[in-house]
């Protein structure tokens, strides 16, 4: 018989939400996810933070959805819905705390975080380690709420401290970026994948991920599909090349294949296109 895996939860929960104090701590967790644990869609009265250590998930919030990879974190704020769901191959374990308090916000913006920017990276090992300290601290006095309260400010001004570096490394995000659409650009025509683009630009594929679609808007699947269309309809325009030729030199080798994937972005068939555009 196959053993079911269940969640791993290990927390704990100060049962103290005296929102008068500049920071205050409610929860905090680690836990090994079965493949597609979720929670959500809903709303929490405070700020939550995940930090991913292994595995992988997908996080939505304010109408947007997020993969999310080991070494990423995602920030919920209060009273807004939002959904995230462990993978189903490789669910993740992450670590995550609950807070609020008067300057919670403002650390928050401080840190680099908001509603419209949720994700971070972070490359250490000392975000866990806060996260266990805490954990440790079972029994609640004044000394323990001063502890939990300076490891609270460390684990901020760590994530604060990551994403003022990576501010500094925008021109290399720009560099990276440029690489990936000089690569589309003159790879489109063949089978490429997402993995391909990534280990020849030399970043992991979930940084590149979410770099990609903070810079350009898309994801890089979906800027690749809208590149290889647009193709597509040049060829079309400027051609008396067949469908399925067409088909073949943006990329797609089974025309029926590039047909849905047109029809999906353009909301007409190529051959349907070809007529209301010239004509033919």
């Amino acid at each position: 018989m196959k053993q079911e895996i269940i969640n791993f939860i290990e927390f704990t929960n100060y049962q103290d939400k005296d929102n008068n104090r500049d920071l205050n701590m409610y929860i905090c967790g680690i836990e090994e996810c079965k493949s597609e644990h979720s929670w959500g869609p809903g709303v929490r009265d405070h700020f939550l933070i995940h930090y991913v250590v292994k595995g992988k998930g997908k996080f939505i919030i304010n109408k947007q959805e997020y993969h999310i990879g080991a070494k990423h974190g995602f920030l919920i704020t209060p009273d807004t819905v939002s959904f995230y769901q462990a993978d189903q191959d490789e669910p993740w374990h992450y670590v995550w705390l609950g807070f609020n308090g008067l300057m919670a916000e403002t650390y928050i913006k401080r840190a680099g975080l908001n509603i419209n920017n949720p994700v971070f990276y972070y490359a250490g090992k000392e975000l866990e380690e806060i996260i266990r300290k805490m954990i440790s601290l079972k029994e609640i006095n004044s000394t323990n709420q001063m502890m939990l309260t300076g490891y609270l400010y460390q684990f901020l001004a760590y994530i604060s401290k990551a994403q003022t570096q990576d501010k500094g490394k925008h021109i290399s995000k720009n560099k990276y970026i440029k690489l990936a659409l000089d690569f589309i650009t003159h790879n489109y025509f063949r089978k490429i994948s997402i993995e391909e683009i990534s280990e020849y630009i030399g970043l992991d594929r979930t940084y590149f991920f979410t770099i990609f679609k903070n810079e350009i808007g898309v994801s890089p699947q979906k800027y690749l599909i809208n590149f290889r269309i647009n193709q597509a309809c040049k060829l079309m325009n400027n051609t008396d090349l067949s469908i399925a030729e067409i088909s073949h030199s943006v990329g797609y080798q089974d025309p029926l294949y590039f047909s849905k994937l047109f029809k999906k972005e353009k909301g007409l068939s190529p051959s349907k296109y070809r007529e209301f555009k010239i004509g033919v």
